[in-house]
């Protein structure tokens, strides 16, 4: 958002200029709520005066309109529920003013953009780099697009060079047959009489000698001229490799790179538009040099002249062809990876791409793509070129795939819509490694010529390292081998060594990537919440983040061994707090309701200098997917004296009874969310409506949550229209008056001072169960 954040920051003139931009025909709140996805995104290669590139741009502006109607769908609260009709309203007119005209979208769009740069450079005086990102992508893409003409101009010279050549070795030839009749006619002046032969000779030899001499001088241009235009070939191959190699080696790997880091919650990779169109410019330049060096080995062939162009031309050609090869090859890759963490008998999919398909006419006979499982070993082997033929580490059933040609985009690809994996074969594991450590890939490959069969390609590609499961319990450690792969593994790695142990910054940086995707929050890990982590990851009490810039952490510590007193690592404890997080507290961490990363020790540090009835939300050290309340009360068995009290945590399985919001509403003793704000505030957006009333005699239940000794009765009578409001609570209820219950000790307190609410929802569900009963036979049983 560098561009837009800046623009923000205009004042006088240039604000007004930015203003004037926007209007009915592109809103400014578009722009705002979509800043990130507008500048990532690639205007530039889309030729407006192009009537084909249309599709493409109508495909940005599907995109577009799906992007605001998910930024409308995350909309939560009263503010956010006007936001969500206006950006639904924007998607419609947006979609109606340009569905019939995309390219104008882009024109607009591009206008915009190029003027917000510009504007702001000139605010700067051109002294800082602004637009980030979008400038030196920008520039980048002008030195890759500033290459291509330059090859277009020398392909385009050469090519004038070889008509010229040929057009000169024509008249050449046609001279030297000229050469050849004059020779024929001395020859023949022998069967002349001696008058004839003396009156004729003369002339036939002047002619020869003239001719012969225009021949030698002709041969030596012509070898200049094979020599000048293989010159040239040399310099367009230099810059072909040059330019495929920041192609290939860097913006392909860069995507690639971006794809990988994808599968940990970062970015998406982006489309792979634009590289196509390079790749497709490589391939077009680089077929119209072949034919070229082609033709002009043709004219060597067709009129030899000894010198050094021969071999020359061989060298040409040879280069010419491992550039190709090295574009064909690397050009087919994985668009959708296959699932990093893979269950057996579970249905998956992938899709395999070939940027030059198009190009090359590859579609013409579409070739066959097929998947294969293979384990590390494999892959290593096969990356040496180690005979591994019919190699594999399991069964993949529907495995076999041809490649379609999209006419609309142009594209080549092949769509595994429906593998399953049968089996898996494992090898044996190194020490202390489990089955959920093991890496395994699927290896894509395929055949298909080019150019009338004159070059055949056997292409092959490897997905990113896959875990293979066989129960859902597997998933949260194969979750951690995947996420540490993806985060630390190095360019051009031998598949699949990572790094055993990284600096404590760069894991932060891959947990809260992989955090602020799981939870779909763009509220991540502040750096309090990260020292929070260091604390519990290195057993430290410092609170100084530099005390662990420099600190390692083993993948042993990671997802091996378990945390001091605990039966669970590290990872382990992690995971379950994004699985809560994500499936019942979302708009509560977004609101910013949930400290969450705080120890019971920070915890009472934080509440004892508040008021009573001050309480914050932490999640448990000592439980996987646990968060508790934590408030400040007097001790009921000392009077005058305050202390901290903490709720036995709660899980999924309390949450799917009852939500947070609304156990929370049911404690009366909690008044402030820490530091001061009033409860209700915060949360009563996500409570629960009331019950209405009794239908035909029958009153539905509903359960409430209490704390035995914080229990108050609820002041508003209206406020409690059921069975269940009236009691204190069934773990407080006098067991005498039904005769449901046993008789309870009075105190709800396990050994460590924590309330144990197991227990009392357990009860909770009984009275439920007793309540959806018949009132006449449960009310008879009883008295019976």
């Amino acid at each position: 958002m560098a561009v837009w954040i800046q623009a923000q920051q205009l004042q006088g003139d240039a604000l007004h200029q930015m203003q004037s931009l926007y209007g009915q025909h592109f809103p400014i709140e578009v722009r705002h709520y979509l800043s990130q996805w507008l500048e990532g995104q690639l205007w530039d290669v889309i030729d407006l005066e192009n009537p084909q590139e249309e599709f493409k741009a109508k495909r940005l502006l599907d995109s577009l309109i799906q992007e605001l109607q998910n930024k409308a769908e995350h909309q939560v609260g009263e503010d956010g529920f006007l936001l969500k009709i206006k950006l639904g309203h924007y998607a419609s007119q947006l979609k109606s003013t340009y569905d019939r005209c995309p390219l104008e979208l882009v024109r607009c769009i591009k206008h915009i953009l190029y003027t917000e740069q510009r504007l702001v450079r000139e605010a700067s005086n051109s002294s800082s780099p602004v637009g980030g990102m979008m400038d030196s992508m920008s520039q980048k893409y002008q030195q890759i697009n500033q290459a291509f003409e330059e090859l277009r101009l020398l392909t385009q010279d050469t090519e004038n060079d070889l008509r010229k050549l040929q057009h000169n070795q024509e008249y050449f030839i046609i001279q030297y047959q000229e050469s050849l009749r004059i020779q024929a006619q001395l020859t023949s002046l022998a069967t002349l009489p001696p008058a004839d032969r003396q009156l004729r000779e003369p002339t036939l030899l002047s002619k020869r000698a003239t001719v012969e001499a225009w021949l030698t001088r002709e041969a030596n241009t012509l070898q200049k001229y094979r020599l000048d235009l293989a010159e040239k070939h040399q310099k367009s191959l230099q810059l072909l490799r040059k330019q495929q190699t920041i192609i290939l080696d860097d913006e392909l790997i860069h995507w690639k790179r971006r794809q990988q880091l994808a599968g940990n919650g970062g970015p998406p990779e982006g489309g792979l538009d634009i590289l196509q169109s390079w790749c497709e410019k490589l391939a077009e330049t680089i077929w119209q040099n072949r034919q070229q060096i082609r033709r002009a080995e043709h004219l060597r062939q067709q009129l030899p002249i000894p010198g050094p162009i021969e071999e020359l031309l061989n060298d040409l050609n040879s280069t010419i062809t491992d550039i190709i090869s090295a574009l064909v090859t690397s050009t087919f890759i994985i668009e959708k990876q296959p699932p990093q963490v893979l269950k057996t008998q579970t249905k998956f999919a992938a899709t395999v791409r070939l940027l030059v398909g198009g190009k090359l006419n590859v579609h013409m006979n579409p070739p066959q793509v097929k998947a294969t499982i293979i384990s590390e070993q494999q892959a290593k082997a096969l990356l040496k070129n180690e005979n591994t033929r019919n190699d594999s580490s399991g069964e993949i059933l529907n495995n076999n795939c041809v490649m379609e040609y999209h006419q609309a985009t142009g594209t080549l690809s092949a769509n595994f819509r429906n593998m399953s994996l049968k089996r898996i074969k494992r090898s044996d594991r190194r020490g202390a490694e489990s089955v959920t450590e093991e890496k395994f890939t699927i290896l894509f490959e395929s055949q298909f010529s080019v150019g009338g069969n004159e070059l055949v390609f056997q292409v092959k590609t490897l997905s990113l390292p896959v875990v293979v499961i066989v129960h859902g319990s597997q998933d949260n450690n194969a979750t951690a081998t995947v996420l540490w792969d993806n985060a630390f593994a190095e360019p051009g790695r031998v598949p699949f060594i990572v790094p055993d142990k990284v600096l404590w910054p760069q894991l932060c940086e891959a947990l809260n990537m992989k955090y602020k995707a799981e939870v779909q929050s763009n509220r991540g890990l502040s750096e309090e919440n990260l020292v929070f982590l260091a604390q519990k990851a290195f057993s430290s009490s410092s609170i100084n983040p530099d005390d662990y810039r420099g600190m390692t952490m083993t993948w042993s510590q990671f997802n091996r061994e378990s945390l001091p007193g605990r039966n669970f690592t590290f990872w382990q404890w992690f995971d379950g707090v994004m699985e809560l997080t994500k499936k019942h507290l979302k708009p509560h961490w977004n609101d910013g309701a949930i400290l969450g990363f705080v120890n019971k020790q920070q915890a009472q540090d934080m509440l004892m200098s508040k008021p009573n009835g001050t309480f914050l939300l932490r999640f448990s050290d000592s439980e996987i997917g646990g968060i508790t309340i934590a408030w400040v009360a007097e001790n009921p068995n000392k009077p005058g004296e305050r202390m901290v009290w903490n709720l036995m945590p709660y899980t999924t399985k309390d949450f799917s009874i009852r939500s947070l919001a609304d156990r929370i509403s049911d404690l009366n003793h909690l008044l402030f969310l820490y530091p001061d704000r009033p409860k209700d505030e915060v949360f009563s957006k996500y409570y629960t409506p009331p019950l209405s009333k009794a239908v035909d005699g029958y009153v539905k239940p509903q359960i409430k949550q209490v704390v035995p000794e914080f229990t108050t009765t609820n002041p508003d009578p209206a406020a409690n229209p059921t069975y269940m409001d009236h009691g204190a609570s069934p773990v407080v209820s006098h067991p005498p008056n039904y005769g449901i219950y046993q008789p309870m000790s009075d105190s709800m307190l396990d050994a460590d001072g924590d309330f144990d609410l197991d227990d009392t929802m357990d009860v909770a569900r009984h009275v439920e169960e007793l309540l959806r009963r018949p009132m006449e036979n449960q009310w008879s049983g009883q008295q019976s």
